[in-house]
């Protein structure tokens, strides 16, 4: 496929007006227990109980069963058979190894999202930013992580790339969770908001030279806060 055709292709609409298909059950119990694995309210080592998430999230057994299923195969729990649901363990020596993956992948995607992305996802990525921007000013952390979430989440579908899209699918809820374990110790909450911020408007302005540098600085800005939680 040529890139200009890949450039015309768009995310496919649930109807004519353009809204996007409402999130299965799945869907909607894997971002609820994705987010309380990253911020913590599911602690590394903790045992989960499907009933008991079920019964929590008002979601069936069976959604939750597939959504643990999904986090399963990214690392954030462990499924343990006739045991339970263990929450994964976090280590900052690792976080490491996923950054030297995070730098080659965030890159390629940044740069063919710069050159690939529709209008409609150009203007969710402007807006992203300026949400990023407000996470800034106000310092607000859980509006952070779902920004950024969704800016991932954004810039692999803008990138149409789905082999690094799935490469990079199990690392992002790793990183979210290791920087919300530790930020408030050894990060800058509005300095890595407003280098998400660069990067999402270079991306939107379909600038792949400056996305790619936008991303550079913000994994070298991750990188140094990783290492400032090892160092001890």
């Amino acid at each position: 496929m040529s890139i200009a055709a890949v450039k015309r292709m768009r995310p496919q609409r649930a109807d004519r007006a353009g809204k996007p298909a409402p999130a299965t059950l799945t869907e909607q119990a894997y971002r609820q227990l994705e987010e309380q694995i990253v911020t913590l309210r599911l602690k590394p080592g903790e045992f989960l109980s499907e009933h008991a998430l079920a019964a929590n999230l008002n979601i069936g057994r069976t959604p939750i069963r597939e959504a643990l299923q999904r986090l399963a195969r990214e690392g954030l729990v462990t499924i343990l058979p006739r045991k339970g649901i263990l929450v994964s363990e976090t280590d900052p020596r690792k976080q490491l190894l996923v950054l030297e993956v995070r730098r080659e992948l965030e890159r390629l995607l940044a740069r063919l999202g710069a050159l690939r992305a529709g209008n409609d996802q150009r203007q969710r990525l402007r807006e992203i930013a300026e949400g990023m921007d407000r996470s800034a000013r106000t310092n607000d952390d859980i509006a952070f992580m779902r920004l950024d979430r969704e800016l991932n989440l954004l810039i692999s579908a803008a990138a149409h790339n789905d082999y690094a899209t799935r490469a990079m699918r199990s690392l992002h809820g790793h990183s979210r969770r290791f920087w919300y374990l530790h930020y408030k110790q050894a990060a800058d909450l509005p300095l890595c908001a407003r280098l998400h911020a660069a990067q999402a408007r270079a991306i939107a302005d379909g600038d792949a030279k400056r996305a790619a540098e936008a991303t550079d600085r913000l994994i070298d800005y991750t990188e140094t806060f990783t290492r400032a939680t090892v160092a001890p």
